[in-house]
């Protein structure tokens, strides 16, 4: 059903962790991909070992460009992107088959509802060494946020050809930062309309230990390089485009240009100005 792109940076428990949520949790069949940056903490053997697709670089190329390289083996109509520190819980892909299955075409971008770091705060490990598996699973379902509008988070899911259309991630925002935004803004530009946040489809996320967020990684200015591109902030494609985190209502219309538009707009200008000199 969906090819699940998940790319890693010596990460192996947490792998373990999401691969095993996968495996556990899943009700179709869906097709796993995998990019290993290094591996040598054992992630790479490990994902040899289960038999899964995988792509490998010697180094940490990034988030953006391992995930383009992995989603190059996909096979499936549906890319699905998830950090490699995500849970997914019961019944997520029954969720979205059924929310895709309601749609009259391609012009989407689904994503789901993240507990502990994300949207539901509700401890159950900040870390591997103490996550309390019982517990989630007996808890989960009385936890909700709700169907939210402007999502741009992982995991996500959009059809392969609007993957393809748009170029996937786009690798200047490497190692990872703003490229979710960057991406949301590919797909308005390529017509895309719905951008929804789905209360059922649940991942708990440890947070911010992925291929991005290490001390030895190399670092970008991502706001500066949207900015540069667009003309306009993340935050003001947010809010006056996505509209994030209002209650989802369907198709997103265009922005209203009132007053707040514009003086938003002006100070971004002024940011582009001085970013520029």
């Amino acid at each position: 059903m969906f090819s699940i792109i998940i790319p890693s940076f010596n990460n192996l428990e947490y792998l373990k962790l999401c691969v095993s949520s996968l495996e556990k949790n899943s009700f179709l069949k869906h097709e796993l991909i995998f990019h290993i940056n290094d591996g040598s903490d054992g992630s790479l053997d490990f994902i040899k070992s289960k038999k899964y697709k995988f792509t490998h670089s010697a180094k940490n190329i990034g988030l953006c460009s391992a995930v383009n390289q992995a989603s190059k083996q996909a096979s499936t109509d549906y890319i699905l992107y998830s950090h490699d520190d995500m849970y997914f819980l019961p019944s997520w892909d029954q969720v979205l088959k059924k929310e895709i299955n309601l749609l009259n075409d391609n012009l989407f971008y689904l994503s789901g509802v993240m507990i502990n770091e994300g949207h539901i705060e509700f401890n159950c490990g900040k870390n591997f060494k103490d996550f309390d598996e019982d517990k989630l699973l007996t808890n989960y379902k009385n936890l909700n946020f709700y169907d939210f509008q402007g999502s741009h988070f992982a995991p996500h899911v959009i059809h392969k050809e609007l993957w393809n259309k748009i170029g996937g991630f786009s690798e200047e925002f490497n190692p990872g930062d703003a490229s979710d935004p960057d991406l949301a803004m590919k797909l308005w530009k390529s017509g895309v309309r719905i951008f929804k946040g789905i209360n059922d489809f649940k991942v708990y996320h440890f947070g911010s230990v992925t291929t991005r967020k290490r001390e030895n990684v190399f670092k970008n200015n991502g706001t500066r390089i949207f900015l540069k591109k667009w003309g306009i902030t993340p935050r003001f494609f947010r809010k006056h485009y996505l509209r994030g985190f209002s209650k989802f209502d369907g198709f997103l219309p265009e922005p209203k240009k009132n007053i707040f538009y514009f003086f938003d707009l002006l100070v971004c200008k002024i940011k582009l100005f001085f970013k520029l000199k």
